[in-house]
């Protein structure tokens, strides 16, 4: 976990703790501002070029603006709404099967600026405090899917014991 933090500093320009000082921001910006920047967010990605909207097929417009929504607002001092209804996962494992690769994460930070830019709601300092946070992150799940192919690919190969087949379902 300290290699995807320091990753994560280095290619984000921002300190972890910098990064984790929001947890104040609800309760200074509230949750109408928080809606807005997940829609507009949403907006943008949803009319993006395809490469990119792709990592979201098969994501309802409206659920992904909820869940981005209820994260920022639990992540950033607001009720526990995204917990409640999702679990307790990690941000990393909750990315799992998705696309996470340096363009992804460069065209999602690109859009999330235009998105705090254009949501008025939101004073300059907090906008400021949130795009630290976004930035640390989105390099940080980088810096994670990163390391679990790597060590993907350092595992061993998967060997048959000799003198056995294996029976996989479906081929039988």
């Amino acid at each position: 976990m300290q290699h995807m933090k320091e990753q994560a500093e280095s290619r984000s320009g921002v300190n972890s703790e910098e990064a984790h000082n929001v947890t104040h921001l609800y309760d200074k910006i509230g949750e109408p501002a928080f809606r807005e920047l997940s829609r507009v967010f949403y907006d943008k990605v949803y009319a993006d070029e395809e490469w990119f909207k792709d990592i979201f097929k098969g994501k309802d417009k409206e659920s992904a603006i909820q869940n981005q929504c209820e994260f920022f607002m639990q992540r950033m001092g607001g009720p526990s709404l995204y917990t409640d209804r999702k679990g307790n996962q990690t941000l990393i494992s909750r990315h799992k099967g998705w696309r996470v690769d340096p363009p992804a994460a460069d065209r999602w930070l690109m859009l999330m600026q235009q998105s705090l830019d254009e949501v008025t709601i939101i004073d300059a300092e907090s906008k400021e405090q949130m795009s630290k946070f976004f930035k640390y992150t989105a390099h940080l799940l980088v810096a994670s899917k990163e390391l679990m192919r790597k060590k993907k690919e350092e595992q061993p190969p998967e060997v048959t014991p000799q003198g056995k087949d294996i029976i996989l379902e479906g081929n039988r």
